[in-house]
């Protein structure tokens, strides 16, 4: 029987531990408050009742859930209801979650409402609430900041129990016995201190000074007081380092790009220098850099998915890229997996105001299309233009066919220079042979295209006198009519030793009836 199971790696998943993560904060926060604050737990004690039967029927859906959460197997999610079932009774944390719902609450009728830290067996459920605070860290597009606010949560926890301790210690004590525990409640000259917020606030900022090692708190007078703010101390330490190391490593992190593109900066720069470049190449360079930076430009794509197989790199690749590769015009009827392929070929490259991308009688060994900014096809003045190319705009994907006949060669026919700051890909000449290797009807499909576009612009040469094989082809055929005579010379060779074999046997035969004559 198909029964619902949820996927742990799913939405639904994740929204059920924000849901059981409330009461767990709920429970941690307000259960030792309760029990040392005497004031809030008899205030507003219906309330509380209220907020812990909703806590614990989340609790127990919590459990319900776990038997319905499904797990991999071999790389495959397990839907069986018993297996689900088992594994988790069977399991460590079933155990922790029957000691939190234990009905402790029920102690109320033998010692009073006034000791609400019966119920302390509900903090157990605190790997809930670590594993929201993990899985939001991983969705999170702002990690550094996520951890941050998650240290400081702890932080002010652990300072909040802190000061529920303080306040319970001078309680037992004595209020106002010393100047180190708290003032005493009755005291005419100072009335606020009998009030339950005051308690608390003072408590609090007892603590944070405390644990944050400022020390501006009176000396202890007595040897308990003495032992407890030794501990507080130590505790404090650790807290100090906590944050100074987790913050100083969230700033690295947070700063690591920028280290590294900068880092960059500086190579280029001190090359220039002792190369002894010319200050206009050199301010051109670091202008190029800056544009990089401050267009989110600075990070090599191929280093960035080098680490995903390349099934995802390819979904991402097609998403980004798979659209401009179809405003080509050869492009536009190719099967999808070639298209895949030079997909993840695509390099983006950014050009700099003025750069020429490529000069009449260069040999074409890249196409290009704009992805971004505005080019200029210009005389050999580099002033005059003759037309402006776009977003969406293409050239060069001719040169990179060797089509034969082509009046232009692989020469590039046009000057064409970058007006402003331009986002173009390339893809080279060498990256789609390779790709049209496994897809030769591709490649003839291609090839067509090109002849048709040629011939629409007259230059393409249809006299076969006049289109002459190219050296490659030449050699590729040479090295085939080599590879055909060396064959033909092994099975020659074969021929004459089996002839050889034949005629010695034929006169062993004619000998043998000659003596026999």
């Amino acid at each position: 029987r198909e029964v619902f199971i949820i996927n742990p790696a799913g939405n639904l998943y994740y929204n059920w531990l924000f849901i059981i993560t409330l009461p767990v904060m709920y429970n941690w926060t307000m259960i030792i408050a309760r029990a040392c604050f005497e004031e809030l737990q008899h205030n507003f004690i219906i309330y509380w009742f209220l907020l812990d039967f909703t806590s614990d029927l989340i609790y127990v859906a919590d459990m319900f859930v776990r038997t319905r959460t499904g797990y991999l197997e071999q790389g495959l999610l397990v839907k069986d209801e018993k297996l689900l079932r088992d594994g988790y009774v069977a399991s460590f944390q079933f155990r922790l979650d029957v000691v939190s719902m234990l009905p402790t609450d029920i102690l109320y009728l033998c010692f009073g409402l006034d000791y609400p830290e019966i119920r302390i067996n509900k903090l157990l459920r605190i790997g809930r609430m670590m594993e929201f605070f993990t899985r939001t860290e991983t969705k999170t597009n702002y990690p550094n900041i996520f951890r941050i606010a998650n240290l400081i949560m702890y932080i002010l926890i652990i300072i909040h129990w802190n000061a529920c301790f303080y306040f319970s210690f001078s309680k037992s004590i004595g209020f106002g016995a010393d100047e180190w525990v708290y003032p005493a409640l009755d005291d005419p000259d100072e009335p606020a201190f009998g009030e339950a917020m005051r308690k608390y606030s003072f408590s609090l900022y007892w603590s944070t000074l405390t644990l944050t090692t400022i020390g501006e708190t009176p000396p202890p007078a007595l040897d308990s007081e003495f032992l407890f703010h030794v501990i507080d101390f130590l505790v404090g330490v650790l807290i100090f380092a906590t944050i100074v190391g987790n913050i100083a490593t969230m700033i690295s992190n947070m700063n690591a790009a920028q280290a590294q593109f900068q880092a960059r900066i500086d190579n280029i720069k001190h090359y220039m220098q002792a190369r002894k470049v010319s200050k206009d190449l050199e301010l051109r360079v670091i202008k190029w850099f800056d544009y990089l930076w401050n267009n989110g430009k600075a990070q090599d794509e191929r280093e960035v998915l080098r680490y995903l197989p390349d099934k995802l790199k390819a979904e991402i690749a097609i998403q980004v890229h798979m659209d401009t590769l179809k405003k080509v015009r050869i492009f536009s009827d190719c099967e999808a997996g070639l298209l895949i392929e030079l997909v993840l070929k695509l390099r983006p490259q950014v050009f700099s105001p003025g750069d020429y991308i490529c000069k009449k009688g260069d040999i074409g060994r890249e196409m290009y299309i704009i992805k971004d900014g505005k080019l200029a096809v210009v005389a050999d003045d580099g002033v005059t233009q003759f037309v402006v190319l776009g977003s969406g705009s293409y050239f060069g994907e001719i040169s990179i066919l060797n089509i034969k006949g082509s009046k232009a060669g692989n020469r590039r026919t046009a000057n064409i220079r970058s007006i402003g700051y331009s986002d173009l890909f390339c893809l080279s000449k060498d990256d789609l042979m390779e790709s049209l290797l496994e897809y030769p009807d591709a490649k003839a499909m291609l090839e067509e295209k090109g002849r048709q576009i040629l011939m629409k612009d007259g230059l393409l040469d249809l006299d076969p006198a006049n289109i002459k094989p190219e050296a490659k082809e030449l050699e590729e055929k040479v090295s085939k009519l080599y590879s055909t005579m060396e064959l033909m010379q092994i099975k020659l060779k074969k021929i004459l030793g089996k002839h050889k074999d034949a005629d010695k046997v034929l006169k062993q035969r004619i000998a043998d009836l000659e003596r026999r004559l």
